[in-house]
């Protein structure tokens, strides 16, 4: 069967271009998009993360800022950060790279963050709003995965969509953005029982559970259309996604690659969700 790779990098890079063009305008009225990101510790994976942020501000012409905390800082001293961050008008939207260290619990920071400047949308408001069907800030990953399946001009409505995975930053709201598009939607996690009968029968498959190349070929519905959102590093350090990219472009019509898929994704709705910051009522 043939198959179709999406070109998550270039569907991002036209995104970034947009939002480069509605940037230099709001430049011309004496505002520029701020968006600022708080590190906690030198954790490897978010340093490089945090770095393609920045890079892609830099990109799209947007102030951005780094706060630095150590591996040591306390719960106070994050939360005093992000009190900061709330009050300064440059900055119209900021998120604390996750995950945090074992003292600072991720829930309280959350909470604390205004959800007017939650541009990774994990906050409660934004999730209840999402929840109801009126969308403020969404959360990155399902955004992207959204705008991949908007720009394949692919019909949602009366499809059987399944989601493996079902965390609060991916798997749940992406089943609810999916809901939203009329699509009949199936969630599966590590406790679904014949889990493979399950993504045999998905016309679009969406994967999220942090195991690499964890649904093979077999699994997947011959023409489906599959989202790998997942990103690991084998011992060997090469990238894989939860999908095993191989055997899975046997059976799928449609799919993303990792690299280059999802995640480039993610990333340019970080910065439209900062624009969609700066309009929040």
């Amino acid at each position: 069967m043939s198959f179709q790779i999406i070109d998550g990098k270039s569907i991002a890079q036209s995104i970034r271009e947009e939002i480069k063009i509605k940037t230099d305008m709001l430049k011309t009225r004496g505002v520029t998009p701020g968006l600022a990101v708080v590190l906690v510790g030198d954790d490897p994976s978010s340093q490089i993360y945090v770095g393609h942020k920045i890079k892609s501000c830099q990109e799209v012409g947007f102030y951005s800022e780094v706060v630095r905390l150590p591996a040591t800082a306390s719960e106070e001293e994050v939360l005093s950060v992000v009190s900061h961050l709330n009050e300064r008008p440059d900055i119209h939207g900021f998120l604390v790279q996750l995950p945090l260290p074992p003292q600072i619990r991720e829930e309280k920071v959350i909470l604390s963050i205004d959800p007017k400047k939650d541009v990774d949308g994990f906050h409660p408001v934004n999730m209840g709003h999402l929840m109801i069907g009126r969308p403020r800030l969404i959360p990155c990953t399902p955004y992207g995965c959204m705008r991949l399946i908007e720009t394949l001009n692919y019909d949602l409505a009366g499809k059987h969509a399944v989601v493996v995975g079902r965390s609060n930053i991916v798997g749940k709201p992406m089943a609810v953005l999916l809901l939203h598009k009329n699509a009949t939607v199936t969630m599966c996690h590590s406790r679904t029982k014949n889990l493979a009968e399950i993504t045999c029968q998905a016309d679009v498959l969406v994967v999220a559970v942090g195991k690499p190349n964890f649904i093979t070929g077999d699994m997947i519905k011959p023409g489906a259309l599959v989202l790998d959102v997942g990103i690991n590093r084998l011992p060997s350090g090469k990238v894989v996604g939860d999908v095993d990219f191989s055997s899975a472009c046997k059976a799928a019509g449609l799919i993303t690659p990792v690299p280059s898929g999802v995640g480039p994704m993610t990333i340019a709705m970080l910065l439209t969700n900062t624009l969609e910051a700066m309009d929040y009522e």
